[in-house]
């Protein structure tokens, strides 16, 4: 072992010796002009990222407001330039955008807090173009001769690994050339002594086995010395990029196999077993974690030191593992970190993990909508174009269907005069629309293409609504005409962007004790809250003595996931007062809106899927809340189904949704003067934040 030693020694000078150091850092200084001029080159354009990046396609000097591609001259998106740079097909998140130039610039880490499908990840990988040009390094474990439980680990340039391990290699060759030659005379001489002078065939038959395995043996010790290549950076032409999204722990911070061999000659030399994990492979780049909150405490906490440390060892993860005995020397963990998640993943990150992120650098919350300009539509001309080069075989986008995924953009974004930043959900109206082009064999995805795939693309929970919607139907449940008093067309939102009608019963009856109102249909706490404040109102509002009765309020088959959310408030006051009153409700009329104790109807989210709901169950008015009156965007062929009615106060609901005419105008009138609320002027109530439903 002394002369392997000795051999390997002599390997590592002729490996750092003076000789061979032009060959290993001559390209580097031969390449340090060019690299100077290609850093001058980012800071001249890294300010140029995602929306800045202009258009390349021809744009028209007058663009008008309704142009909805905003002055593009275009027959199909094959006339519009896609950056190469994935830097360049960032869209929109202007303030991440920033925070994620500083970082890279500065080596800062970064949060990104968001709704699905906002750019996440996109802006992560973005990052990894954008980091400083460094010495990337590649990583070897050695065998420690004198614990073999305790690997060594050495550092040296990007691609010079390679080369140390192929040297190994052949010096090891070379010994066992030279071992296997030593063993073959040592044998053949044993056997000619044994058969001409001993005359003892078996015992040097025996004689040279044993001499064999023994030099077999021998040669192990030989292999364990050529070191085990972990990180190889030698074709990595940018930062190293990490997505450590749903890791385990060995696969995170690296992990040591299991040798079932560990004695007789047969065992795997520790050093060979080493597994980097995505901290060690990501330093000088970035390390991208998603559902950061998903980590396990422990592996949180070994991230957070390989942060502050920026190295990390490697251990075997499994206790019941012969790996757990390994423990390497310190390998090197310089990465960026971009943790990513929804807003519950806050709660289950390790607060010592997130002070380090925030100490180091940044946290970013990012949009779900941005500001609707002709600009910002020519990005999104630009996002269709994107999408149909990065699937290479989707058929090019006319003008027109190009408008109509526009189109599409504004109505999910939910507000007026904003698009929806979620272009993971848009993409995949892009991809559905391409493929019902190419399955047709059309040359390109037009418009009616596009009408298609929005059909085609519904929601799990908008299918679901649908189907809920027919059965109803079938059984009578849905009830869109005539008049029945204590029942409410109320309106809900299913997940993001799906509406069904859900109906509200109401009854009032004698109290066997103190008066209260009951709900039932599985509410959740905002909603309970909701029938509380509603219940304020009727007290103040009623003649009649309600502590000696109940009021009864049911959500008709809510199902399992019940009921959340205060945009049902209107629907339930409407519900038990006509139950108090005994005057019947219109049951073409379906409604939504939050409702404030001085009866003041507030604003809530989903009011274009609720009214979409609502025409598709028959129904032929909707009440809406007057804060929500420009972010309605329905499609154009429900816009003839159903008259939508904004109003701003409990009583404007009555007025409609009631019958008879000189009982509702007493009530109406009664109820203005208990609240108190300048009506006549038609004003509505102050901004206030939708509410979930």
């Amino acid at each position: 072992m002394s002369n392997d030693t000795n051999t390997d020694d002599s390997l590592r000078e002729r490996e750092d010796s003076p000789d061979d150091a032009p060959q290993d850092t001559g390209g580097d200084s031969g390449s340090f002009h060019q690299h100077e001029e290609a850093d001058e080159v980012d800071k001249k354009t890294i300010d140029d990222l995602g929306s800045d990046v202009e258009i390349e396609a021809d744009i028209r000097e007058d663009v008008g407001e309704d142009d909805l591609l905003g002055g593009l001259d275009i027959e199909s998106t094959d006339e519009i330039s896609v950056p190469d740079r994935l830097v360049d097909q960032v869209i929109g998140q202007e303030h991440a955008r920033d925070v994620i130039m500083k970082a890279a610039k500065q080596r800062r880490h970064v949060m990104m807090i968001g709704s699905p499908g906002t750019g996440k990840s996109m802006l992560a990988k973005a990052m990894s173009e954008l980091l400083p040009r460094e010495e990337l390094q590649d990583v070897l474990v050695y065998h420690n001769p004198d614990d073999g439980n305790q690997p060594k680990v050495r550092t040296v340039p990007a691609g010079k690994g390679d080369q140390i391990v192929e040297a190994h290699k052949e010096e090891a060759r070379k010994r066992n050339q030279m071992r296997s030659f030593l063993m073959w005379i040592i044998i053949a001489i044993v056997l000619g002594y044994s058969l001409i002078i001993a005359q003892q065939v078996l015992l040097g038959i025996l004689a040279a086995g044993i001499i064999y395995l023994a030099f077999r043996y021998g040669s192990r010790g030989s292999d364990a010395m050529i070191p085990n290549l972990i990180v190889n950076n030698a074709d990595q032409k940018a930062a190293p990029f990490q997505d450590a999204t749903g890791a385990h722990a060995g696969a995170l911070l690296g992990d040591v196999r299991h040798d079932p061999f560990q004695s007789g000659g047969m065992e795997t030399p520790s050093h060979d077993r080493v597994e980097p994990g995505a901290i060690h492979k990501a330093s000088k780049g970035v390390l991208f974690i998603d559902e950061i909150n998903t980590l396990d405490v422990r592996s949180q906490q070994h991230l957070m030191t390989a942060i502050q440390e920026g190295e990390f060892g490697i251990t075997g993860q499994s206790e019941r593992s012969s790996g757990a005995m390994v423990q390497t020397e310190p390998v090197p963990t310089d990465f960026i970190m971009i943790a990513a998640g929804n807003l519950d993943a806050m709660e289950n990150m390790h607060p010592a993990l997130r002070s380090r992120i925030k100490g180091y650098g940044y946290e970013v919350y990012m949009d779900d909508t941005i500001e609707d300009t002709p600009d910002m539509r020519r990005k999104y001309a630009r996002f269709v174009a994107q999408e149909v080069a990065n699937d290479g075989r989707l058929p090019q986008f006319t003008a027109e269907a190009v408008e109509e995924i526009i189109l599409e953009a504004r109505r999910r974004a939910g507000r007026k005069g904003h698009l929806t930043l979620k272009f993971r959900n848009l993409g995949g109206l892009v991809r559905v629309a391409g493929d019902i082009a190419r399955g047709e064999g059309a040359e390109a995805t037009t418009r009616d293409h596009v009408l298609q795939a929005k059909r085609r693309a519904r929601s799990i929970e908008q299918q679901i609504a649908d189907q809920y919607i027919e059965r109803r139907k079938d059984y009578e449940l849905s009830v869109n005409e005539g008049f029945v008093t204590g029942r409410v067309n109320g309106l809900a939102v299913m997940g993001q962007d799906s509406g069904i009608m859900l109906p509200v019963m109401a009854e009032v009856t004698p109290s066997q004790g103190p008066g209260q109102v009951i709900a039932t249909g599985q509410l959740k706490e905002m909603a309970e809250e909701s029938v509380q404040n509603v219940s304020a109102i009727i007290k103040k509002f009623s003649n009649q003595d309600l502590s000696e009765m109940d009021v009864h309020v049911q959500f008709v088959q809510t199902g399992q996931q019940g009921v959340d959310g205060d945009s049902a408030s209107i629907t339930v006051a409407t519900a038990v007062i006509s139950a108090l009153e005994d005057i019947p409700i219109d049951q073409s009329v379906a409604m939504t809106g939050s409702l404030s104790v001085r009866g003041d109807v507030l604003p809530v989210g989903g009011v274009t899927h609720k009214i979409e709901a609502a025409a598709k169950a028959g129904c032929d008015t909707v009440i809406i809340p007057a804060a929500n009156e420009q972010d309605v965007m329905i499609e154009d062929e429900y816009k003839e189904m159903v008259d939508i009615i904004p109003v701003s106060h409990i009583s404007e609901v009555l007025d409609v949704a009631l019958e008879g005419e000189p009982e509702k105008d007493s009530l109406v009138d009664r109820l203005k003067s208990i609240t108190g609320s300048a009506l006549n002027k038609g004003k509505g109530v102050g901004p206030s934040s939708p509410s979930p439903q």
